[in-house]
């Protein structure tokens, strides 16, 4: 049976990203990204994840506020606290990422990454 699992987002960065290592040593870089709906004066919130060169790419170039496409799959997580409640936590790991604010001296900065976990 056919699957399909993409998210396509358009929006602005909620806070400066935030890069880190795993127990393996491969770089993850996490920032969050507000999505304004029609209508709505509350936006969307979304957890992202970049890896590898993306992701450097992303540490490099992003800042809080800036205007962004990616691209990506949704990727949920679960944990157990310590009252042994279950929570999910849902995240984008992003495959591709545009900048669409670009300013006139800076350069043109769209990339595609590996998906490393």
């Amino acid at each position: 049976m056919p699957a399909l699992n993409k998210v396509q987002l358009i929006g602005n960065l909620g806070r400066d990203p935030e890069t880190r290592y795993t127990p393996t040593g491969k770089k993850v870089c996490h920032f969050t990204l507000a999505v304004n709906r029609r209508g709505s004066e509350e936006p969307d919130w979304f957890n992202i994840q970049a890896w590898g060169r993306l992701g450097e790419i992303c540490q490099q170039y992003l800042t809080k506020g800036r205007l962004i496409y990616v691209e990506g799959r949704l990727k949920t997580d679960r944990r157990q606290d310590d009252k042994g409640e279950t929570h999910y936590f849902t995240q984008v790991v992003v495959r591709q990422m545009e900048m669409l604010d670009r300013k006139p001296d800076e350069p043109e900065v769209a990339a595609e990454g590996e998906e490393a976990e």
